[in-house]
C-alpha cells in the first residue's frame, strides 16, 4: 500500500473516532436524567477518543486518495478493532464496575461486534447510564454491520459474497461512489426506523421507556445485551414483549438490501422472490417445530413452563444469533440448547445484523451436494447451481468452500486453545462457537456470562468475535505479505 492510500485510511479512521466520541455523551444525558453521579468517566472517555481521533485526522485531512479494495479491507478491520479498543475506555474509568483491562476489551468487543457475551453480573443494580452505554454499543455495531456489509463486503468478495454485488447496492466498480453513499444513508435510515418502531412496540407491550429503548437497540442489532441479569426472563409476565422481540429479530436477520428495495419500490414482492429469505424463514419454522416437539415429548420438562410463545422466541433468538434467553431456557433438556447452538451456525442472511455462516452459504452448499449426487447418476449432465434464478460461478463456489474450510480450521484451533487452559469440552466448544458466530450465550461455565474463564481464554474469544464479524478473511488478509506489497 502507498503512503497516499494509508493517509486516506487514517483520515477515515480519524473521522470515525471523532464521530464515535460523540456517542459517549449520550450516557451523560442519561445520567443527568436519572440523577446519577457517574458523569466524569464518560466525559473523560469522550475527550480521550476525540483527541486521538483528531490526531489521526488533522495530518491527513487533505488526503484525497480513492478508497479501493485494500483500503476497504483496512477500514473494515480497523472499524471494529480500534473502536472496540476505545469503546472499552468508559468501562475502565467507571468505579462501579472495577474491571480489568481484559474484561473491558471483552465487553466492548462483544458489544460492537453484536456478540452479546458479557463478563458483567448484577445488571439490575448498575446505574442506568452504564446499562444504556452497553446497549448503545451494540446498536452502533449493528449500524456499522449493515452499512459496511451491504455496501462493502460484496465488493471485497469475501466467502462468495460477490453474489450480492448487484443486489446490495448496484455497485459495478471496485471503489466507493456517491451512489454507494446514498445507499448507505438509506440503509441507516431503515435501521433507525426499525429501531424506533421496535422501541414503540416494546413500550406498548409493557416495558418501561428505558427498557424499551435499550432492548430495541439490541434487538435490531441482533446483539443480545439486556439491562437485566435474567435477560427476557425478567419480562416473563408480558407475553406481547416476546412476540415483539421475535418479529423484530426476524426482520433484523433479513438482508437489509431487501428492506431497502422494499422501501424504494414500495413492494414486499422482493422478499418472496429471494431464495435466501425463503430458506431463512423455512429453517426457522423447522427449528421451532423440532424444539416444540422435543419439549412436548420430554418427560423431564413441563410444557406449561415453556409455552409456544417462549419456544418460538427462544428459537428465533438463538437462530438469528441474538442471544436473548428466557427464564426456562436453562431448564430445557441439554439436547435443545446444544441443538440451538449448532443451529446458530446458520445465522442470519447476508447483509443483516446477524452472525453465523449466513443462510445463503448453506443454501449454496446444499445445492452443491445435491448436484454431486445427481452427477453420480447422470455423469454427463450439465447441472447448474442457481440462487435467485442466477447461476453461481465456480469462482464463487470455490470462495465459499474456502471460507468454510477456514472457519472449521480456526474453530477447532481455538477450541483446542481453550481446552489447553483446563476448560471442559462443553464450555470450550460452546464458548468458541458462540463467539465465532457472534451469538453470546454458550453452555457450561459460559451459559450465564464469561467472567469465570481466564484472561487468555477471553482473548481467544475476543479474536473469535472479531473473526466472525469480519467474515474471517477480512481480518486474515492483512497478515499476508501480498496485501502490503504494491
Amino acid at each position: 500500500m502507498t503512503l497516499k492510500s494509508l493517509k486516506s485510511v487514517q483520515k477515515t479512521l480519524g473521522l470515525l473516532l471523532m464521530v464515535f466520541s460523540i456517542t459517549m455523551l449520550t450516557p451523560v444525558a442519561v445520567a443527568l436524567i436519572y440523577q446519577e453521579q457517574n458523569i466524569a468517566p464518560f466525559l473523560y472517555s469522550f475527550f480521550a477518543t476525540l483527541f486521538f481521533g483528531g490526531l489521526l485526522w488533522l495530518p491527513s485531512k487533505n488526503a484525497s486518495a480513492e478508497i479501493r479494495l485494500r483500503e476497504g479491507f483496512m477500514i473494515v478491520v480497523l472499524f471494529w478493532v480500534v473502536l472496540s479498543s476505545f469503546g472499552a475506555v468508559p468501562f475502565l474509568f467507571l468505579p462501579e464496575l472495577n474491571i480489568s483491562f481484559t474484561n473491558a476489551i471483552f465487553e466492548s468487543t462483544s458489544g460492537l461486534t453484536t456478540t452479546g457475551a458479557t463478563i458483567l453480573s448484577g445488571l439490575d443494580e448498575l446505574p442506568r447510564s452504564i446499562l444504556f452505554y452497553r446497549q448503545q454499543l451494540q446498536w452502533l455495531g449493528g449500524l456499522g454491520i449493515v452499512v459496511l456489509a451491504v455496501a462493502l463486503l460484496p465488493i471485497l468478495g469475501i466467502g462468495g459474497m460477490q453474489m450480492y454485488r448487484a443486489e446490495s447496492s448496484a455497485i459495478k466498480e471496485t471503489k466507493f461512489t456517491p451512489r454507494q453513499a446514498e445507499t448507505a444513508k438509506a440503509l441507516g435510515a431503515i435501521y433507525l426506523l426499525l429501531t424506533l418502531l421496535c422501541a414503540l412496540c416494546y413500550r406498548l407491550a409493557g416495558m418501561d421507556g428505558f427498557d424499551a429503548v435499550c432492548h430495541a437497540f439490541t434487538t435490531v442489532a441482533i446483539g443480545g445485551f439486556s439491562t437485566h441479569d435474567a435477560s427476557f426472563g425478567f419480562f416473563s409476565s408480558y407475553t406481547a414483549v416476546y412476540w415483539v422481540a421475535s418479529v423484530f429479530m426476524l426482520l433484523a436477520g433479513v438482508n437489509f438490501s431487501l428492506h431497502f428495495f422494499a422501501w424504494k419500490n414500495k413492494s414486499f414482492a422482493g422478499y418472496f422472490k429471494n431464495s435466501e429469505f425463503k430458506t431463512y424463514f423455512a429453517l426457522m419454522m423447522v427449528a421451532v417445530l423440532i424444539v416444540s416437539g422435543t419439549l412436548f415429548f420430554s418427560a423431564s420438562t413441563s410444557t406449561a413452563q415453556g409455552g409456544a410463545t417462549e419456544t418460538f422466541f427462544q428459537v428465533v433468538s438463538i437462530g438469528t444469533t441474538t442471544g436473548f434467553t428466557t427464564a426456562n431456557y436453562g431448564a430445557w433438556p441439554l439436547i435443545l440448547p446444544f441443538f440451538l447452538l449448532l443451529f446458530s451456525l446458520v445465522g442470519g442472511c447476508v447483509g443483516s445484523t446477524g452472525g453465523g455462516l449466513k443462510v445463503v452459504r448453506w443454501l449454496v452448499l446444499f445445492k452443491e451436494v445435491r448436484r454431486e449426487i445427481l452427477r453420480l447418476i447422470h455423469p454427463r449432465a450439465e447441472i447448474l447451481i442457481k440462487i435467485n434464478k442466477h447461476s453461481v460461478d465456480q469462482a464463487v463456489l470455490d470462495s465459499i468452500w474456502g471460507f468454510i474450510a477456514a472457519y472449521i480450521v480456526l474453530h477447532l484451533t481455538m477450541v483446542c486453545l481453550l481446552l489447553a487452559t483446563g476448560l471442559d469440552i462443553v464450555t470450550a466448544l460452546s464458548a468458541i462457537t458462540a463467539s465465532l458466530n457472534n451469538l453470546g450465550p454458550g453452555l457450561g461455565d459460559v451459559f450465564a456470562n464469561y467472567n469465570s474463564i481466564g484472561s487468555f481464554s477471553k482473548w481467544v474469544c475476543i479474536a473469535a468475535m472479531l473473526l466472525g464479524r469480519l467474515e474471517i478473511f477480512a481480518l486474515l488478509i492483512i497478515f499476508t505479505r501480498a496485501f502490503w506489497q504494491d
